[in-house]
This record gives structure tokens, sequence and C-alpha cells, in this order.
């Protein structure tokens, strides 16, 4: 059965420039069920985004890693990949992914496969995709590592792919964005913002090279950012067109309903077929009496859009 948080309202955060808007905080249910096996049977396509959270299985201590950052054991793989069936996505952008062997570990063959940036940090962008649609891979967007190359630690690359042929081919751009301006200004001088604008600029321009070229496309991923239609770094993302946010005027059940940092923007062709009122926000619940496995702070979030 599905579970959701109870509907109330919530006050928006604070924040040097407050947005106007009031978040619903919605019933959001537990995603389950599978969608048909065959694109031919298909009304809906679903596109998850979600972020594992530190997902390797490096021994601590390793030094590319945080000193406290555990490897995953099997118990949690087992846990996550429990949940992946239950998420049930055609495409699920992934964040914080060690390897694609991992991933494969959620999203097993002959169901997906997988596709990862080819950058060296741990916490790479990564694409389970159904097995049976079509997937043209472009070069990774390396340029959202706005980073000297000399710097000490790199940022995350995106992962730029086109699934399906023809009229049903969606562009699909994955990010995992800089952290520290969640909701301060964008042009607060905080180091950590003036970077994060500048990821935007970029994702700015990898969008209006789809509004130009008449694609449907949609950017998934953890921007790290509380997005809102009036955040300017939204106005900066949807500057070229219309660019539908999926969850504008929600907070998510996940982490005592806090807003949300992980989106799903969707524009060109593929903005009129988002599907009204399916967003949704996987939870995790086990069952108490035994240690809880660690399997990330952050929920799985869906969308669903029909096909052309």
């Amino acid at each position: 059965m599905p579970s959701c948080a109870p509907s109330r309202r919530i006050a928006p955060p604070r924040r040097k420039a407050a947005h106007a808007w009031r978040a619903a905080w919605v019933c959001l249910p537990v995603i389950t069920g599978l969608l048909p096996a065959t694109a031919g049977a298909r009304e809906d396509i679903r596109l998850s985004t979600w972020n594992l959270e530190w997902l390797t299985t490096r021994p601590q201590g390793d030094p590319a890693l945080p000193a406290d950052v555990m490897p995953r054991t099997v118990v949690e793989l087992e846990h996550l990949a429990a949940y992946a069936r239950r998420l049930a996505p055609d495409i699920a952008a992934l964040e914080e992914v060690d390897s694609p062997a991992l991933a494969a570990r959620l999203f097993p063959a002959p169901a997906y496969r997988i596709f990862i940036t080819h950058d060296t940090v741990v916490q790479k962008v990564a694409l389970a995709v159904r097995a049976e649609l079509a997937v043209t891979r472009h070069a990774d967007v390396t340029a959202l590592d706005v980073y000297a190359p000399d710097a000490p630690h790199h940022l995350r690359a995106g992962l730029d792919v086109s699934i399906g042929t023809g009229a049903d081919s969606l562009r699909v751009l994955v990010v995992h964005l800089k952290a520290g301006c969640r909701d301060s200004a964008p042009d607060s001088r905080r180091p950590a913002c003036r970077t994060l604008l500048r990821q935007i600029a970029i994702v700015a321009d990898w969008i209006l090279e789809r509004q130009d070229e008449g694609e449907a496309f949609a950017v998934l991923g953890d921007f790290n950012r509380l997005l809102a239609p009036d955040d300017p770094a939204f106005h900066t993302l949807a500057a070229s067109g219309p660019l539908a946010l999926v969850t504008a005027g929600r907070a998510s059940p996940c982490a005592q309903g806090s807003y949300f940092i992980d989106h799903i923007l969707v524009g060109g062709p593929a903005y009129a077929r988002v599907r009204p009122d399916s967003l949704r926000v996987m939870l995790y619940h086990e069952d108490s009496g035994t240690e809880a496995p660690r399997l990330s702070d952050h929920c799985p979030v869906s969308v669903n859009l029909s096909l052309p």
C-alpha cells in the first residue's frame, strides 16, 4: 500500500530574497507497480532522480573519501535494490555513484542499462535506462566543473544523452550542482553561490541549445538549490522558453517535509507532456527492532510524461 506524509501548509524558507510562494506539503505516495514492459504498450514514461549518498564500496580512509564516509555493505545494497524495484522508473538519474557496477546492483541487466560520466570524482552522476529504449550518448558536460584545472578538488560533470528516436526522442541532462547556496540569493558573495551561479549559466546554455533545436528535453538531478518560479536562478534557466519545474509549489514529505533540492525540469515539446499531479516521492520504511540499513539522505523523486 502506498504511504504518504500528512497534507498541510508550511511557511516558505527564510532567505535574503524570500520567495513569495507558499508550498503545499501534499500527500505523495510511495511508488509501486511496474510500467508495461514494451514501449508500444506504454502511455507514459516515468522519469526519476535519486541521490544515493556516497554509493561506494571503497574502504573507509580511502584518500578519495571524506574521513567519515563508510563503504556500503551488501545488506545496504540489497535494501537499495529493493527500493529501486519499487521505484520502477523508465529513466532514472542517479547522483553520488562511484561506478557503473554499483549502479547496476540497483538497476541490473537485462532490465536496465547504465550510463555514467567519465570524470574521476567519486560522486559521479549516472543514468539507468530501460534496456528496450534506444540511447545515444553525447559528450559529458565537463564545463560544469568550473574550478581551475589545478584545483585540489573538482566538481561533477553532467551526463548528456538522447533517449528514443524520432518523435519519441527525449534529450536528458543529469546534473549534481555545487552545494552551499540552497537558499541564499544567487548573487551572494559567498563562494558557493558564485560557483553555483556559474554552473546555472552553463545549464541555461544547454537548455538554450535544446530550445533552439526544437528538442524535447529534461534536466534531472540534485541542484542543491530550492528552485521556485520566482527564484532568479530558475529565471536564468527558463530565459529561453517555457520550462516546467515539476516540484514548483510543493514541499517533499522526505526528511520531515523539507523543500525540494532534487528537481526535474522539462521543456521543448515535452513541456506539454508532463502528467498533471504525477509528481511522487518514494519514502523509506524499515522495520523497527533491528538496526536500519543506511539508505540515503535523499528520497527518489519521479514524474510521468505522456508519450507523443
